[in-house]
């Protein structure tokens, strides 16, 4: 046990190292290390004190900015940890992030007195802002990211040139600058108010179950039950997101609770980084759709229809299986791919020897689930994780934080949190330019005229329009203003009342795992030390359920809004076209797929899925398209087991 513990430091310790891929001067090593333990101190004080929102994110920004430049110097690995000129430049930013900081905090009187009637120096703090969340972000993210905020800055002075759809009246430096700078609708918005607050005290948790050896314990053990099956730990991490993110209500902090040990055990079985932080992301998102809780959007939706908060669980109930059937559709494909298998039991570790050496560890998970079930705030459930990890090293001799120990977990939380936020800081400024145009609400209101009173039209306009509310709002707050502009639309195209808000309250999640905007994957990203866009994208394709089953619902009574013969077959013959389309998407059953098997894939599951039609008069029933969806993926299936040699190039 002992040398898996070391070996298991070994790996993380590498991995953090992997994640700073550039190396700063050696003369500033402890000078980062005494700035991010101070820094980490600073955000479990924040729990406790009432710090004004905007002060708060502005110190974090700014200690991020600091340790985002030091730790990614420009010279990156060629300066050989020597000082260079170039890190001149970096030691300006340095300054220039601290200086930032200081402004908000320093003269925040002043400007909320001014709101609206600002000075010069506003202005020029307000643009060497941007400009500093850009580079960072250049530095960590890479070039999409960077060129997508520039994108969005452009878009705000070019208003008045763009078609009409999509035309405004254009905005000055003045009024961009400050309306990102100044205000919490922009870098200081809700993303980086998110990262901020509970995400850095769960990744600040994960840092200490990590050098607490905490992390290993809960590795170990979830090998020792599930590493004989083939994906076997991610399989459990998803479920264990299911629950939790039933309990918690919330994506991201989802992410970052149940991602400090599931991500690390995944990596360890062989899943590639970017992949691990998806899966949790994915799972996680769908934590909001299962019931008991479902966040407080499900709450709002009993208010809306006017029905009991049972009836909306018991609708909920197989949509969510639906989703998580197929993350873990795709779980295992991605096993299968990459050839992670289960391993012999006696290579596994033995049970009974890691509860021994790790059972006390048990406390700290109890006490964060103790936490979130009784309603205490995501941040304030963190700062109990993290004291109860500290706590709980001290019942084994061999697991106890001594000083080292600690300060070693206060550093790599905090370098842990640079990539995150800089994501998030980065997205504030697509919230803040979407906010400023007003092209969020106004995009709702427009893809609904140019769905032509189409259902199918409208539904997956609706989708479009979440993910544009999505960068801007949080994830309640999208469900309110998709309700009030969409849910009425459906409704005149006969969509029950029930449906059509359960589809809006479907496609508000959407954000959470959808590129450009999307805090959970930008979390698991941060957790995993993995790239961001690409963790990204690849918890879209997980979450894919996220975009079908609202869409079925309107055809489909999975909703239970039918008799309970078309119920059932509504929940199997969905159940295996999401098993088709995973599969063509993934390209990939039992072996990968070949392009005729991929095609064949794609027609089943649109029969599947394809509801009761009505041509030149005649009424064709869904169990038609069924039959011959089923009669489909049959003939896909026999090929893959009968011939199991041909490969994805034939």
């Amino acid at each position: 046990m002992t040398a898996e513990i070391n070996c298991q430091t070994g790996e993380s310790e590498k991995n953090i190292s992997s994640q700073t891929n550039e190396t700063p001067p050696a003369v500033f090593a402890k000078v980062i290390t005494v700035f991010a333990v101070g820094f980490s101190l600073f955000q479990l004080c924040a729990v406790w004190g009432a710090i004004t929102p905007i002060v708060l994110r502005s110190i974090h920004l700014g200690a991020i900015l600091v340790l985002a430049f030091l730790l990614h110097p420009l010279g990156g690995k060629k300066t050989g940890g020597k000082f260079t000129p170039l890190f001149v430049v970096d030691i300006v930013l340095v300054l220039a992030s601290f200086f930032c900081c200081f402004y908000i905090v320093y003269y925040l009187n002043e400007i909320y007195s001014r709101q609206g009637d600002w000075i010069t120096m506003d202005i020029v703090v307000g643009v060497m802002a941007v400009l500093l969340v850009l580079e960072a972000c250049r530095r960590l993210i890479g070039w999409f990211m960077s060129i997508i905020c520039a994108f969005f800055l452009l878009y705000a002075f070019i208003g008045p040139y763009m078609p009409y759809l999509f035309s405004h009246k254009g905005y000055s430096v003045e009024r961009i600058a400050t309306t990102l700078f100044l205000t919490t609708e922009g870098i200081f918005g809700v993303p980086l108010g998110v990262a901020a607050t509970f995400v850095f005290i769960f990744v600040l948790f994960g840092a200490f179950l990590e050098v607490s050896g905490a992390g290993n314990f809960y590795i170990n053990f979830a090998y020792a039950l599930t590493g004989r099956f083939t994906g076997g730990p991610a399989k459990t991490s998803v479920v264990a997101s299911g629950f939790m993110g039933s309990v918690s209500g919330s994506a991201v902090a989802n992410v970052v609770a149940t991602g400090s040990f599931t991500i690390p055990m995944m990596k360890k079985v062989g899943y590639r980084p970017h992949m691990a932080g998806a899966i949790e992301s994915a799972a996680s998102t769908g934590g909001q759709l299962m019931p008991p809780i479902m966040g407080a959007g499900a709450f709002l939706m009993a208010e809306f229809t006017e029905t009991s908060y049972l009836t909306i669980i018991k609708i909920a109930i197989v949509p969510a299986f639906l989703y998580y059937m197929t993350v873990l559709l795709f779980v295992h494909f991605e096993a299968k791919k990459s050839g992670i298998k289960g391993q012999p039991k006696e290579k596994l570790p033995k049970l009974f020897t890691v509860l021994k050496e790790g059972i006390h560890f048990i406390l700290p998970i109890v006490a964060l689930v103790i936490a979130l079930v009784n309603n205490v705030s995501p941040m304030m459930a963190g700062f109990v994780a993290v004291v109860s990890v500290y706590m709980a090293s001290f019942l084994h001799k061999r697991s106890r934080m001594g000083f080292k120990q600690t300060i070693r977990a206060l550093e790599r939380g905090a370098k842990n949190a640079v990539m995150v936020s800089t994501a998030c800081a980065a997205a504030g400024i697509i919230v803040g330019i979407v906010t400023l145009t007003g092209q969020g609400l106004n995009f709702s209101s427009l893809v609904l005229q140019l769905s032509n009173n189409i259902e199918i039209i409208a539904i997956l306009l609706i989708g479009l329009a979440s993910l544009v509310l999505g960068m801007g709002l949080p994830v309640t707050a999208s469900y309110i203003v998709l309700a009030t502009l969409a849910g009425p639309a459906l409704l005149e195209m006969g969509v029950p009342l029930l449906v059509a808000h359960m589809i809006v309250f479907w496609y508000s999640q959407a954000a959470n795992v959808t590129p450009p905007v999307c805090l959970a994957s930008f979390a698991g990203a941060g957790v995993a030390g993995a790239s961001p866009m690409k963790t990204a994208f690849s918890s879209c394709k997980m979450a894919v359920g996220l975009y079908i089953v609202p869409i079925i619902m309107a055809y489909r009574p999975i909703l239970g809004n039918g008799p309970w013969w078309e119920v059932v077959q509504a929940m199997i013959t969905c159940a295996a076209g999401l098993l088709a389309f995973s599969s063509a998407l993934d390209r990939y059953l039992f072996r990968r797929a070949t392009m005729l098997e991929t095609i064949l894939l794609v027609f089943a599951a649109i029969c599947l899925f394809w509801p009761e039609m009505k041509i030149a008069g005649f009424i064709i029933p869904a169990y038609i398209s069924d039959i011959i969806g089923a009669i489909t993926l049959t003939g896909v299936l026999f090929m893959q087991k009968r011939y199991p040699t041909l490969s994805a190039t034939h």
